[in-house]
């Protein structure tokens, strides 16, 4: 009998320990040289700890304890089963001090113990290391295998290019081509590139034309091509390729776009398999009737689920998700343009909320409108609202069900002239009461789906003018955005509900994804930030310098990891039960310990964030 199995006290010490992350991690050697070397403490409510003995563990048996940075501004709160090394805090938050919520009992791990331990434990010791930040930016961003359709562009781009000028004859150009056998080539200026020439120009636009083979190929080339950066995905290039119905992309530097540094073709891409979602995109793109797509769309669950076993992260599911929703909208514009005849004037179908975020997952309801252009007539209008009608019962059949709301472009509301659309907004932001700014947050994340994008994007510029220069309207909305608190107590316990159908759970996605949604839609529109997409939006307020690097990281990490956490559960859910389980509830009695703190990670960021919008927005009121 070990030491340990012949002392009780010890033995409840380690039955303490292996409930609470990271002790978790450790062998039951490790565990029990930790656990003899331990030291109980008691301190009163108020005590602070300071900074001396800055080595070794405290790990809270019972209570609760602040780390308060010098100013007694609150940094985290911690309860009973949490733990920290003073030391690696104050690499974040150099002036911190502990402060003793209610009394409480600690675990004093010594400084040499800890040490020893940590250096056998690579898991162990970083978990200590800047412990929210580092700890929540492990966990957002594991993957377990990456898919191939993730591989960047610069893995599969040719980077041997045949380049011509500006000047050189459309005869020599295609000689060289015809050599190479290759299909198409950049053309750079002064090493810079300006357009692109493939076969299908030279059969287009010079055999068709008659085009005299000794002209520049300037006359011919395609100028200022569409591009993708080296960094981004297949899945980007393909999709693009489907969407812009080309077959070539010049490849170029991410902060560079005209600096050429390979090419990418759609032969180049063949290695992705039939399942994967540019192939989905395609069959939708040609069904030639809804049940087609209904098939398609029925098997998004059991895609999303492959997907995220796969290894591929929430982020890029839920575009892949958008883009078949949106495949779905091209395809049923179309069908009703094949049958009654083009629009008769421009327009744009909008994807709002997640479509319009492409932030999709299973079971999304519709959230849609249209502008059209103002010299539509009362007639012309008539033929906008009866395709609009055939679009949103078609989606309704394909799955995406009718928004309880209305907000769909089958609703007058939200299928208007430009000129309408831009009263309506003027409306809006001057007389925001707290129901209407509810009920029309969502407009404001748009998106050009099919049509005449010049559209979107002059009601949106006229958005973020009238949203910008409006504090009233930003305070109404910061209102909105503090509606909904992250589910932790005082004791970072989690708040859950207490009955009904969903009792003891709690709701990931109005707890959660929302509440970091509505907060960086509201810097956007407040510094008149184009972006809509939830990522993209914290990427432009670094770039803004609305938000630090650090906090922007803290909650792209927390919303990464909230975001897998629902999606993981959704999976989940349909693997047991079918795609009618799927909620935003989790019990999180269910969850690993590790994967339990890293979401109160998560909700903490969450908090921290509501509380610099309530000082920064709320006095416009």
């Amino acid at each position: 009998m070990t030491d340990i199995e012949s002392n009780p006290e010890l033995l409840m010490v380690v039955d303490f320990l292996v409930t609470c992350p990271p002790f978790d991690l450790l062998e039951d050697a490790q565990l029990h040289q930790l656990a003899s070397s331990i030291e109980v403490q008691y301190y009163r409510k108020g005590h602070i700890c300071g900074q001396s003995g800055l080595g070794g563990l405290r790990i809270i048996r019972s209570g609760a304890i602040d780390i308060r940075s010098q100013d007694d501004r609150l940094v985290q709160r911690m309860g009973e089963g949490e733990s920290y090394n003073l030391a690696s805090l104050l690499e974040e938050y150099p002036d911190a001090v502990v402060k003793l919520y209610e009394d409480s009992l600690l675990y004093t791990v010594p400084d040499d113990v800890f040490r020893e331990i940590a250096s056998h434990n690579r898991d162990f010791d970083r978990y200590y290391h800047r412990q929210i930040n580092r700890r929540l930016r492990r966990a957002a961003r594991y993957t377990p295998e990456p898919h191939n359709m993730m591989r960047t562009v610069e893995s599969v781009m040719a980077r041997d290019i045949l380049s011509f000028g500006p000047e050189t004859p459309i005869r020599h150009a295609a000689q060289a081509m015809s050599a190479r056998r290759i299909s198409s080539a950049p053309v750079l200026e002064n090493d810079r590139l300006v357009g692109i020439i493939t076969d299908r120009d030279f059969r287009s636009r010079v055999i068709a034309a008659g085009l005299d083979y000794n002209e520049p190929v300037s006359q011919v080339m395609t100028c200022d091509p569409i591009s993708v950066n080296k960094e981004q995905t297949l899945f980007d290039a393909t999709l693009l390729m489907v969407k812009r119905k080309i077959h070539h992309l010049p490849v170029v530097e991410k902060h560079d776009k005209g600096h050429l540094v390979g090419i990418i073709t759609s032969s180049d891409l063949m290695l992705a398999r039939q399942d994967d979602p540019v192939y989905v995109v395609q069959h939708i793109g040609r069904a030639n009737d809804i049940q087609a797509m209904k098939t398609v769309v029925d098997g998004m669950p059991g895609m999303m689920v492959e997907w995220l076993n796969a290894g591929i992260k929430v982020s890029q599911v839920s575009h892949f998700l958008t883009a078949i929703s949106d495949a779905v909208t091209r395809r049923l514009i179309e069908m009703y343009q094949d049958k009654q005849g083009r629009a008769p004037v421009a327009f744009c179908w909008l994807g709002f909320g997640s479509q319009g975020r492409a932030e999709q997952l299973v079971n999304a309801d519709q959230d849609n409108g249209m502008v059209i252009a103002d010299e539509a007539s009362d007639e012309q209008l008539a033929w906008f609202k009866d395709m609009a009608k055939f679009v949103c019962d078609g989606l309704n059949e394909c799955g995406y069900v009718y928004c309880p709301g209305q907000v769909m472009a089958m609703t007058d509301e939200w299928r208007q002239p430009l000129k309408n659309w831009r009263n309506t907004v003027n409306k809006w932001t001057l007389s925001p009461t707290p129901a209407a700014v509810m009920r029309v947050s969502i407009f404001f994340d748009l998106r050009a789906v099919y049509g005449d994008e010049s559209l979107c994007k002059a009601l949106q510029a006229h958005m973020l003018e009238q949203a910008s220069s409006n504090s009233i309207f930003l305070a109404a909305l910061a209102a909105n955005v503090l509606e909904q608190s992250p589910p932790l107590g005082i004791f970072r316990r989690f708040i859950v509900e207490r009955n009904g159908e969903h009792k003891d759970n709690l709701d990931l996605k109005k707890r959660g994804v929302i509440p970091i949604i509505d907060m960086m839609r509201i810097h956007s529109l407040a510094n008149k930030i184009a972006a809509v997409n939830t990522t993209e939006r914290i990427e432009a307020l670094v770039q803004a310098k609305v938000l630090t690097v650090k906090d922007s990281r803290n909650m792209q990490d927390a919303y990464d990891f909230i975001m897998q956490t629902r999606a993981r559960a959704q999976a989940a859910a349909i693997e047991k039960q079918g795609v009618e389980a799927v909620s935003n509830y989790i019990d999180p009695d269910t969850l690993p310990d590790t994967q339990r703190r890293h979401l109160k990670d998560a909700f903490t960021v969450v908090h921290d964030a509501q509380s610099a919008i309530r000082l920064r927005y709320r006095g416009g009121m």
